[in-house]
């Protein structure tokens, strides 16, 4: 009895470091493996939206449909079986992306009507930054994240400043233009300030009078300085991330009881709960 113990410690261990890793050779493969079918499946849900390719080849599709979604099932349990705590991986982002990605066709199989969930599969193609983050793109998934983390209060702040300049613009274009001009409200003039602020300009409505135009030439101007500011703030932020990442080196290994990553190069207990890693 204790034998069987060891031995099923032993296989959740490996599977584990298959599946959350990708220090070693097989969970490199799984990884590659893994992308490959994401990608295969989001294809599929692409091809099935047209018409005519679905009504010609439903049953290729629908079979290869079946496929993909078994192969996610065997991998979803397989992620629940190889952790110590299951419901952290089950209520965790990637854990209820997965999950949402995967019941669609059962739910459309057991109950009419809930065709229309399909396309939720196309949510699939989200699970491939997990996968990228555990492979060669890790440093800099990780830098990306950390330096959008780092600037979310000033671009929060600039976003801020950006719907209250909207707002007072929208309201001046609403007093000098006019419901004949198109800008029959507040909220609607807010919408064009923004359209011509981000320079998307889609043309539905235009100013007609010279101190409208003038004041739509001054949004257009100030639109491109406005794009570069949160370019600006993050690409500093990365910059310095970069720069710190030099110091430091993590690895792809995965906490089997609260599933938290990027762990320092030769750790051997999690920096969060400190339980052991998997060596």
């Amino acid at each position: 009895m204790p034998g069987s113990k060891r031995q099923l410690s032993y296989w959740k261990f490996k599977l584990h470091e298959i599946i959350y890793e990708a220090d070693t050779p097989a969970g490199k493969t799984f990884d590659i493996i893994l992308f490959f079918v994401i990608i295969f499946s989001v294809i599929l849900v692409m091809l099935e939206s047209i018409t005519s390719f679905d009504a010609k080849y439903h049953d290729y599709l629908f079979a290869a449909e079946w496929f993909v979604t078994i192969l996610f099932t065997l991998e979803y349990i397989a992620r629940i079986i190889s952790i110590k705590n299951p419901s952290k991986y089950i209520f965790s982002f990637y854990g209820i992306i997965d999950l949402l990605a995967t019941i669609p066709l059962y739910l459309s199989y057991f109950f009419a009507g809930t065709q229309v969930f399909l396309a939720i599969r196309a949510l699939r193609l989200l699970r491939v930054f997990r996968i990228l983050k555990l492979m060669r793109y890790l440093g800099e998934a990780s830098q990306l994240g950390r330096a959008l983390q780092a600037s979310k209060v000033k671009i929060a702040v600039f976003i801020y400043t950006v719907l209250i300049l909207s707002v007072i613009l929208g309201t001046l274009m609403y007093l000098i233009e006019g419901a004949d001009a198109g800008f029959t409200s507040i909220p609607k003039s807010i919408y064009w300030t923004i359209v011509t602020l981000t320079t998307v300009g889609y043309g539905d409505i235009a100013p007609q009078s010279d101190l409208g135009q003038v004041i739509a030439a001054v949004i257009m101007i100030l639109g491109y300085g406005i794009i570069a500011v949160p370019t600006g703030i993050v690409t500093s932020e990365f910059t310095r991330q970069a720069s710190l990442d030099k110091k430091v080196h993590s690895n792809t290994q995965v906490c089997p009881h609260c599933l938290e990553e990027n762990h320092l190069e030769h750790s051997h207990f999690c920096h969060k709960c400190g339980s052991l890693l998997n060596e």
